[in-house]
Formats: structure tokens, sequence, C-alpha cells
């Protein structure tokens, strides 16, 4: 790998880290209503954890997981979840890098480098991945998905989509399909809007016909996909959608076989939304290609 392209990852990862250390704040405080603003404590004796006690990943291992003033085990999750984010921002930077969004003609890794649609596309999808992962906490340890995460996450994506849109339109050189045709850099962001606006649909019907099955918060993250899966293209839009649904059936089966949860039982499905848009970003489009190639 070149030295653009391992200082890239690196440092994805390194503020990946932090952000986890960020997320797992929100996480924990948001759902008891706990202020952001204030300092970390211990969750057993409330001492004040100090800025060298809270280094991502490093100040749990140094502690062997305890408080440094009452010694009380503190949960590994908290290392889990700042680790998990930082593979995850390191391995979206490298998707970024060796993909090419809007299926454009692939161009050297410098001249990729300098566009302003990479560095648009790298930041989108570093902030969705970091609202996957407070998203699928919050959603697991309460069964909700706060209107106060995912409508401003909503709003984010599309102004981000909108400046990349932009950028690549008057600052990047002009887009070239695979056939040497230049492209419509609007499109993308306008089938970004209508998949946001269709999988939110699509969500509000299925919670009209059994809405025990589907909650609110549900719906509003199905636009917030839907509008990052449209950007990538119809087959992201379809298979990401679709492996929601494939992916939850699967996890509540395991449960049900496992008896840890009865026919009744709220499972939450914004993980599985989530899950099923990332799969649909990273093979949504080969497998529709596929598929029309074999019904032509």
């Amino acid at each position: 790998m070149t030295p653009a392209i391992v200082f890239v990852t690196v440092f994805a990862a390194l503020f990946g880290l932090a952000i986890g250390s960020f997320l797992n704040v929100v996480a924990y405080r948001l759902p008891r209503k706990i202020s952001l603003l204030r300092e970390s404590r211990c969750p057993n004796c409330r001492a004040r954890i100090r800025w060298y006690q809270n280094i991502p990943v490093l100040s749990w291992f140094a502690l062997k997981g305890r408080c440094a003033t009452c010694w009380e085990r503190i949960s590994p999750r908290y290392a889990i979840v700042e680790g998990a984010t930082g593979l995850l921002f390191a391995l979206v930077a490298l998707g970024v890098i060796f993909g090419r969004p809007l299926d454009l003609r692939p161009v050297d890794g410098s001249l990729w480098f300098t566009s302003a649609e990479f560095w648009g596309i790298l930041l989108t999808l570093e902030v969705f991945a970091a609202f996957s992962v407070v998203l699928t906490l919050i959603d697991l340890d309460s069964k909700r998905l706060p209107n106060t995460i995912v409508l401003p996450g909503w709003a984010a994506i599309i102004v981000l989509l909108l400046v990349t849109t932009l950028l690549t339109r008057f600052v990047s050189p002009a887009a070239r399909s695979t056939t040497g045709e230049s492209l419509d850099t609007w499109w993308p962001f306008l089938r970004a809007l209508i998949g946001g606006a269709a999988l939110f649909l699509f969500y509000y019907v299925v919670r009209l016909i059994s809405p025990r099955g589907m909650g609110g918060g549900d719906v509003k993250l199905a636009g917030l996909v839907g509008t990052m899966l449209g950007w990538f293209g119809w087959g992201a839009l379809v298979f990401g959608a679709f492996a929601a649904f494939v992916l939850g059936a699967a996890y509540g089966g395991i449960l049900l076989l496992t008896r840890r949860a009865k026919r009744k039982s709220a499972i939450p499905f914004g993980p599985w939304i989530l899950l099923g848009a990332w799969a649909g970003i990273v093979v949504g489009e080969p497998i529709g290609r596929w598929y029309v190639g074999l019904m032509s």
C-alpha cells in the first residue's frame, strides 16, 4: 500500500477510536437523560475519571478493566465499542479507497485521493458508521431509536450527499462512465432522495399493517438508510432493504429456537436495518447487476 493509503487508514482508525469513546457516552446517557457535557464518572463510586484514564481501549487494559478509585469492575463493552468503531472506520476508509462509487471508471490512486468525491463519500460513510454504532447500542439496550439521533442523522446524510454532489460537479474533473460517456452527477443525489422516501413509505405501510411488529423509530431509520442506499444504486437499495428482513428473521428464529424469546417478544429491529444497509452498500450493486444479467 502507498503511504497515502496507510496514512488515511490509520488516521481513520484512530479517529474511530475517539468517536467510539464518545458513542459509549451517548448510548449510556441519552436514554437516561443525562447531560452529554457532564464529566465522565465511575458508575459505582461516582469518582471523576481523568483524561489519562479515559484513553480509548488502552486505559481499560491499563487499569485491568477496573475503576482507578474503587477498583470495581468496568464493563468490557466500553473497550469493545471503541475498538470496533476504530476497526469499522478503518474498513470504511479502505472500502472508499479501493472502491469507486457511482460506477465511475477506475482512476489512479493519486487522482482518486485528490478528488472531492473521495473525501465527500469518505466523510459521509464515516458519519453513517458512527450513527450505525450508537443507534445499534441504544436499540439493543432500550428497544428505542430516539428521534434526537435518527432525524438529525437523516438530515446530516442528506446535507453531506448534497455537498458531495456539488463538489463533484464543480470542483472535480468531469466524471466518466466505463463507456466513456459523461455521467449526470445530480442523479445519485436525486436517487438518494427517492430511495429515502420510498423506504420510509414502505416501512410506514408495514407499521400501519402491523403496529406491534414495527416501531416508529424503525420507520424513520428506514428513511435514513434508504437515502444512504439510494446514493449507491437501485441494487444497493433493494438488496439492503431485503437483507434487513432476512437478518432480522434469522435472529428472531435463533432466539425462538434457543427459547430466549417468545413469539410476542419485542425484538429490536434497528440493528438489522443498519446491518442490511451495510450489506447493500458493500455487495448490493454487484449482486443486482449479476441478477439482471441472468434475466437478460
